[in-house]
């Protein structure tokens, strides 16, 4: 997904396409889907999906990507964090698009689409009139209406006859985070991992179909392979025209989030049990700044329930120890109060039902939150008493 290119070399690209299409003899065209590798950035860890129609005949070879925005807009951050994300369909040249990628160290595969003349003629007009600037801006959701999906739209809801696909995805279907987790897990991104379990909620744990699971350009490059046309294979060949020069991807920076907060929960069970008065200060600070965290990532996920548009923040189990009460209440922690002891028996019996109904609860808990399920647990204790 990349940065909206300059509206002077979309509008040049665009006429110079609708002037050699006048020009050129359509059985000429080639219709090919790129599918590019994962980048460094959030954003790319996905991959890309980019439409390639190039004429042999005139010279013509342009990209058109779903997948550009602006970030340059003032309240840019704001809409993100609604779910407000406005995308668009640009038009430039392969050369730049390669070379772009090229830069990035990014591999990029291609499949060339065997198609009729008239399905070739269909799918360039249709992609021609949405770059127009009228129609080429859509309302971006990742795993309904994204840059992959309108790639793959674009060319099946333009060509004529039989579609059939084979399955793609395993008997026992994964989720829509499997699926996230899978490209996480391939570029070493746990944080981001951890981030995205903690902020999506249950509705990311939906079942995929074959068609749904091709939200991600990988899925959609092995839909495409397994497809036939009129009982005929529907790539006529496919091949890597960009390959990475790493031979292996970068490696996560820091420290996994499981092993961290392992290695705090141990050190949190021996100052429990190791009744100092070091220990007891170094706790209550700890405890401060620990249920004050976890108060505001409740509150973050409240927030987000309400604000997205979208419905990929609500019906979040994270809440049930990630309380929203927490930040307050943390405050109040060294005051001998009866309430604070009542509060605290509270957080561990949820602590402890969460714990126990991990498997049953019909959201997929991040790995990382069970050590920090225990110190909630050890500390409720503590502070129960």
């Amino acid at each position: 997904m990349k940065i909206i290119k300059l509206f002077a070399t979309l509008l040049f690209t665009i006429h110079y396409s609708l002037f050699t299409f006048s020009q050129t003899d359509s059985c000429k065209l080639r219709i090919s889907l790129l599918t590019c590798s994962a980048g460094k950035e959030l954003y790319a860890a996905w991959g890309h999906t980019a439409i390639r129609v190039s004429d042999s005949t005139s010279g013509m070879d342009m990209v058109l990507n779903y997948g550009t925005f602006d970030d340059s807009d003032p309240a840019f951050l704001a809409k993100f964090t609604q779910g407000i994300m406005i995308y668009a369909l640009s038009a430039y040249p392969f050369s730049d698009f390669i070379n772009e990628y090229k830069a990035e160290d990014r591999g990029v595969t291609e499949q060339l689409l065997s198609l009729s003349c008239e399905d070739k003629n269909k799918i360039y007009q249709a992609l021609l009139y949405n770059a127009r600037d009228e129609n080429r801006f859509y309302e971006y959701y990742f795993s309904a209406d994204n840059c992959t999906t309108r790639a793959r739209d674009m060319v099946l809801q333009n060509i004529n006859g039989t579609v059939s696909t084979k399955k793609i995805i395993p008997s026992e279907a994964p989720t829509f985070r499997n699926l996230i987790h899978e490209s996480l897990d391939t570029i070493n991104k746990p944080w981001s991992k951890l981030g995205i379990d903690l902020l999506l909620g249950s509705n990311l744990d939906k079942k995929v179909s074959n068609e749904t699971a091709m939200f991600l350009p990988d899925y959609l490059m092995k839909g495409f392979d397994s497809l036939s046309l009129n009982g005929q294979q529907f790539v006529l060949t496919k091949q890597i025209i960009l390959e990475r020069s790493r031979k292996t991807l970068d490696r996560p920076i820091g420290i996994n989030p499981l092993i961290l907060f392992s290695l705090l929960a141990a050190i949190i069970l021996f100052l429990t049990f190791y009744k100092t008065s070091f220990s007891q200060k170094c706790l209550n600070v700890f405890d401060l700044l620990f249920f004050l965290s976890i108060g505001l990532i409740g509150l973050l996920i409240i927030v987000l329930w309400i604000i997205r548009v979208d419905d990929v923040c609500r019906n979040n189990f994270n809440l049930l120890w990630a309380l929203p009460t927490h930040a307050p209440v943390a405050f109040f922690l060294l005051k001998k109060k009866k309430w604070i002891q009542t509060y605290f028996r509270i957080v561990l019996l949820l602590a402890l039902f969460t714990a126990a109904a991990w498997w049953i609860i019909p959201q997929q808990f991040n790995t990382a939150i069970a050590p920090l399920l225990a110190i909630i647990a050890l500390r409720s204790w503590q502070r129960s008493k």
